[in-house]
């Protein structure tokens, strides 16, 4: 599925449409540039999972989570150099709580994503627009 945004909001709203789509202990892979739209992606995907806490990227705590039924499992591997430093985190134990784990900067670590995981490319256009193309849905 390809989709384009002309807004955040817009971009939210497609996160919060995915989100909804989504079973426990699912892996969603984001990928693109700094401010391609990730972030609030993920504020969408929050939305979505109906979660009250205030959605920030973690790029210098890794992984944000909020709690839910499922709860959300927020990864920034931006700072990371591999998926060892990934595995060395906890890695497979958040895979096995049962939570959604969403994953920016996928590219670094995608040895550890699983094969079934939801990839969402976003490729900015503008300011405002994005094209965001969404892989592996159900």
């Amino acid at each position: 599925m390809i989709v384009q945004t002309h807004s955040e909001a817009e971009t939210e709203a497609l996160g919060e449409r995915l989100a909804k789509c989504l079973h426990a202990g699912a892996v969603v892979a984001l990928y693109g540039d700094l401010g391609a739209g990730k972030t609030a992606f993920v504020r969408g995907m929050a939305r979505g999972l109906e979660l009250e806490e205030a959605v920030s990227s973690p790029t210098f705590t890794i992984v944000n989570e909020y709690p839910g039924d499922p709860a959300l499992f927020h990864f920034d591997m931006y700072r990371l150099k591999n998926a060892e430093e990934l595995y060395s985190i906890g890695w497979e134990d958040y895979l096995d709580r049962g939570g959604i784990c969403v994953v920016e900067w996928s590219e670094r670590v995608e040895e550890a994503l699983p094969e079934d995981a939801v990839r969402v490319h976003f490729e900015r256009k503008s300011d405002t627009e994005r094209t965001v193309r969404v892989e592996g849905m159900l």
